[in-house]
């Protein structure tokens, strides 16, 4: 109840919460609209969603303080590749809402002479560019806990003076692929903070590729990863501990 209250009373845990709602509907329209009879169903689901994106806009200026914070605070990080990924991650994201929030006030009037498409597309270059960085944080993260956990083992293995088991990262050079893949396993399942932040970017990265047109996805994948995206960050809202943390 705690981490509900805690969640609910800050403005990123209301944009999570309002944003896994939205990206519901747009899942939950796609897989009705092949079934008959179910175009009142998609057409409530269709304004709701739209009236859940219209009140996300609120929240912006609690978002764009948050990203300018965290620019703030990543700038300290010790270790240079974050510092780096981050820093400029964050800048991104700082100009991303600032393209959103031209996009809200020509959207409600209050000025006419803005290119819609224009800034629309500078958004989601923003918003890409952003996710990638942070993808290459999460790399980054990966590759130093693969080491860790590599060097862990071996250590293990030495002290035990015993072979290594069959699921050991030095197999077979024609087994390196699940060699490979068993470590990545491994390593992801030792550190959660870090696996909930790789697939919440992994997800997030579909919208804009699909808006840019890179990577083309219909509304029930980009549906699913926005919801999924949501889900991972309700979770480090609610849970501080679960957020990947800046070293």
């Amino acid at each position: 109840m705690d981490a509900f209250t805690r969640f609910t009373n800050q403005t990123q845990g209301r944009d999570r919460l309002f944003r896994a709602t939205q990206y519901t509907c747009m899942l939950l329209r796609y897989l009705l609209e092949p079934k008959a009879g179910k175009e009142k169903v998609i057409m409530k689901l269709k304004k709701l969603e739209s009236s859940v994106s219209t009140g996300r806009k609120w929240f912006r200026l609690g978002n764009v303080v948050h990203a300018i914070q965290a620019t703030e605070q990543s700038i300290h990080a010790t270790d240079l590749v974050p510092r780096l990924c981050l820093t400029l991650a964050n800048l991104n994201r700082v100009i991303y809402f600032i393209c959103d929030t031209i996009l809200w006030v020509r959207s409600v009037g209050l000025t006419s002479g803005i290119n819609k498409e224009k800034w629309r597309t500078r958004a989601a270059h923003h918003y890409c560019f952003s996710i990638l960085l942070s993808l290459v944080r999460d790399l980054y993260e990966i590759s130093l806990q693969m080491k860790r956990v590599t060097r862990d083992r071996a250590n293990k293995e030495k002290s035990a003076s015993q072979d290594p088991l069959g699921y050991s990262v030095a197999d077979e050079e024609t087994e390196w692929l699940q060699s490979f893949l068993l470590l990545l396993f491994r390593s992801l399942k030792q550190h959660p903070p870090l696996l909930l932040d790789t697939v919440k970017n992994l997800c997030d990265i579909l919208n804009p590729l699909d808006q840019l047109g890179i990577y083309k996805s219909n509304p029930g994948i980009i549906g699913l990863g926005g919801l999924v995206s949501s889900i991972a960050g309700m979770i480090t809202v609610a849970y501080p501990q679960m957020k990947l943390k800046t070293r």
